[in-house]
């Protein structure tokens, strides 16, 4: 039984089994998906009130970015390690 949704031997096979590219691939796409929320956070305070912007935003960036590789959502170029989008 494991306490991390997605498992880490699923994360690690998207990854070629290096824990430092999964680290590294997990954090760059974490950035983006905070990026992405930061601006859309900024559309929806004019449109929405504070209460319902804190109830979409219960999933953390990285949780994201480990469900978005687990399901293979998301590679990398191995030469560059830039991150592919699917």
């Amino acid at each position: 039984m494991s306490i991390i949704d997605p498992e880490i031997d699923v994360l690690l096979d998207e990854t070629d089994n290096d824990r430092f590219l999964l680290c590294a691939l997990a954090s760059k796409r974490a950035h983006d998906i905070n990026d992405m929320m930061r601006g859309q956070r900024d559309r929806a305070i004019q449109l929405s009130s504070a209460v319902e912007i804190a109830k979409a935003n219960h999933v953390k960036p990285l949780s994201m970015a480990f469900a978005e590789i687990a399901r293979g959502e998301v590679s990398f170029d191995p030469e560059t390690i830039d991150i592919k989008e699917h």
